[in-house]
């Protein structure tokens, strides 16, 4: 039964400009959004920008300008990069509007009311990167952790602490309960062994800046960066403007994130909501890290580069959209670290997107503008690639629902390669017009039909292409599964287009 579906990506620090690890998360989400929408779920896809804090003040005072002049300026930046990339976000939420003030305030203003924020003093390692607090014993060499090549600060100030310590036997018994709560299993794993050794009390507040969501209760202190920016989740939803939308929509949340945030998503924001007497989030799912491979990054890009300045832009001119998408949802395991190179992202785009699924469009076009003068014929309903089909879309079907996105299309190229397979086994182009071919050709049209349907998460504009060429009306988008994968929907009797190649082949960089 279709149901609701509520996804997020972390939002996105505007010190700095969208590069291709934020696009990752926010791709995944995008297609894992899409695929629900198919399923005919109620779907909300929230992203969003991170405008507080003291490393956006200490970036906008580089540069001369105001926090909002710079959370305004990378804002839009994040916003065109979502557009380039086709990502269909239902909200983008920034934290420096009154929305979200409105909601900080509200869920700690419960907090305190409720005695779990008291106000204390704190000293200790600060990651301005990070805008996280540590211990001496987690810095490496007196770094961070994290980002091991910039020394800490040491902070002191006066602040008011969320009591986090009040909450460690509630997470532990939050985690214990549902073993998918967070996902994959060694992250889980990964919480509940931090948590076990026991939680800090954390400090939530500031008064060392004023860019930040003011504390009501206390004058002079601003919320510190991550208990402002966690908080976006319920903001969205209705928290503090919308109680009935918020009682709708809450707790059944998908957080996509990236490992180095576990502990705020997986400790400190269920930690949060929990003290507020709210339920903690449905599902946590961590992937790791992309790691940089090939050091040739686009066609006039001389030496290495680091990962984290590689505009998607860059890669999209070489690859179009749907080849940036494809590469980093096919080839990337959701949930583990993934390299990335331009070499590999060559490799991919021939190997499947040219050599398999153009190939198969551009065949089955020229045979039947040569053999069935431009109509394309109905599929047969004893096709052997019936069975094919069901268990692509079977197999699919269950990647998309585990968070696996990379499983999902290898299931769902399979029935590409079949169909390749059935086409090169009876040969339509050597025989003559009749009822054989039309067999042949009707079945490959429809494997068309399913695979615009099950890849459109995924490649969205090459499947409305392909399936205005194949010659059906509307989008695959709106089709609904499971009936849009049931075999034998394709009408025939409909004109069939032969177009450009969709997916030129690329030459490989040289080496």
């Amino acid at each position: 039964m279709p149901g609701r579906f509520y996804v997020t990506t972390p939002i996105y620090y505007v010190n700095d400009a969208p590069h291709i690890g934020h696009a990752y998360t926010t791709v995944t989400a995008d297609a894992l959004a899409r695929w629900h929408r198919l399923l005919g779920d109620d779907v909300h896809f929230l992203t969003g920008t991170d405008e507080h804090g003291l490393k956006v003040q200490q970036s906008a005072d580089a540069a001369g300008i105001t926090p909002l002049e710079q959370a305004d300026r990378n804002s839009d930046r994040f916003r065109e990069a979502w557009e380039l990339l086709g990502i269909s976000y239902d909200d983008f939420i920034r934290t420096t509007e009154p929305r979200h003030h409105a909601a900080v305030q509200d869920l700690l203003a419960r907090v305190h009311e409720r005695g779990d924020i008291e106000l204390d003093t704190y000293e200790g390692p600060y990651c301005v990167s990070c805008e996280a607090y540590y211990t001496e014993a987690e810095l490496v060499d007196g770094h961070c952790p994290i980002h091991t090549s910039k020394p800490v600060i040491v902070f002191k100030e006066e602040n008011w602490f969320f009591r986090l310590s009040r909450y460690q036997e509630r997470l532990l018994s939050w985690i214990e309960a549902d073993p998918d709560v967070i996902q994959p299993e060694s992250k889980r794993n990964e919480v509940l062994g931090f948590i076990r050794q026991g939680l800090d009390d954390v400090s939530i507040t500031r008064t060392s800046l004023d860019w930040g969501v003011p504390v009501p209760w206390a004058p002079g202190h601003v919320f510190y960066v991550w208990y402002d920016a966690l908080i976006n989740y319920a903001t969205a939803v209705g928290l503090g403007t919308d109680d009935e939308r918020f009682r709708a929509w809450w707790p059944h949340v998908h957080h996509l994130i990236g490992k180095e945030i576990i502990r705020f998503h997986c400790v400190y924001w269920p930690a949060m909501l929990l003290a507020a007497g709210l339920e903690p989030p449905h599902r946590v799912f961590v992937h790791g890290w992309l790691l940089l491979g090939g050091a040739k990054l686009s066609k006039t890009e001389h030496g290495p580069a680091k990962l984290t300045e590689i505009a998607p832009a860059r890669l999209v001119e070489d690859f179009g959209v749907d080849g940036y998408r494809y590469h980093f949802l096919r080839d990337v395991t959701f949930g583990s670290d993934g390299e990335f190179s331009y070499e590999g992202m060559v490799s991919r785009f021939n190997a499947d997107l040219a050599n398999n699924l153009g190939n198969l469009l551009s065949r089955v076009a020229t045979v039947v503008g040569s053999k069935c003068g431009g109509t394309g014929p109905a599929p047969t309903a004893d096709s052997p690639l019936a069975a094919v089909a069901a268990k692509a879309y079977a197999d699919a079907a269950d990647a998309w629902e585990r968070k696996q996105p990379s499983e999902a299309l290898d299931a769902t190229w399979r029935l590409i390669q079949g169909a390749n397979a059935h086409l090169e086994e009876h040969e339509p182009w050597k025989a003559e017009p009749g009822p054989a071919v039309d067999a042949v050709l009707g079945d490959a049209l429809e494997v068309l039909r399913l695979v615009c349907v099950l890849a459109s998460p995924a490649i969205p504009t090459a499947c409305r292409e392909i399936w205005a060429r194949i010659g059906l009306d509307g989008t695959p988008e709106e089709q609904r599964l499971p009936g849009a994968a049931t075999w034998g929907g394709y009408p025939g009797g409909v004109q069939v287009t032969k177009g450009a190649p969709l997916f030129p082949r690329l030459r490989s960089p040289e080496a």
